[in-house]
């Protein structure tokens, strides 16, 4: 039987809120599910039930209160909740990516380059990455005039397809979509889709958020209702 390269088991995360006297906030109780290579899984439910909470703690960008998210390195799996922080930092880099609708990105560095530095991670000659790079931007209709500006002077609808341009560069075996497509018109939104359905097919896994219905059933495979793990207010 084939091995998953998520598993997640009796998951809990509350929230401390520090500026209200310490008051415990339990956000979602008892969360399992698996993901598997060459899917991509959406997380169901309505705003607010914690579908973005899940992806930042298999992220790490968040702690669990207690369960396990192990995810499959080689022929082990390793279980990211009390994992060295080191070892999480090596598994963002070869492992498990992020995209997400927001840009993070160094100033004064142009869009070409950031893009070229994901490939470049990946061992690609600095040549090889700049092409790689050129193709992407050009696939997601960022103009060429562009390339060489920082995108912090770019619309927020073009700061995001940089965002995941630098995402999709990359060659992680799974990858963690975070309303990739929010802000994108119906061609952009169609490249994406097109991107993703490549990823699949190279063997990828995707687990992700989408805010529209018309996406989510272009791109799951199956849907995971986190309602169903939200602790009731």
């Amino acid at each position: 039987m084939t091995q998953p390269i998520l598993r997640v088991s009796n998951l809990t995360k509350t929230f401390t809120m520090h500026l209200q006297n310490g008051l415990h906030m339990p956000v979602m109780n008892d969360v399992a599910f698996e993901v598997f290579n060459g899917e991509c899984v959406v997380l169901a439910g309505p705003s607010g039930v914690g579908k973005s909470t899940l992806l930042k703690l298999i992220y790490g960008n968040y702690s669990a209160d207690m369960g396990d998210i192990e995810l499959r390195v080689g022929d082990e799996f390793i279980n990211l909740v009390d994992a060295d922080p080191r070892l999480i930092l090596d598994i963002r880099r070869t492992k498990i990516g992020y995209v997400s609708q927001f840009l993070s990105a160094i100033p004064r560095v142009s869009a070409l380059d950031l893009v070229a530095e994901v490939a470049q991670n990946w061992g690609h000659e600095e040549a090889k990455s700049l092409e790689k790079a050129q193709t992407m931007l050009a696939r997601l209709n960022i103009p060429e005039r562009l390339w060489h500006l920082p995108p912090a002077t770019f619309s927020g609808g073009e700061q995001q397809r940089v965002n995941i341009a630098r995402g999709f560069m990359g060659e992680h075996e799974m990858l963690l979509l975070d309303e990739p497509t929010a802000s994108l018109d119906a061609i952009n939104r169609k490249v994406v889709l097109s991107m993703i359905e490549e990823k699949k097919q190279a063997g990828a896994a995707m687990l992700g958020i989408f805010h529209d219905a018309e996406t989510r059933n272009a791109v799951a495979d199956r849907e995971i209702d986190v309602t169903s793990f939200a602790v009731a207010a």
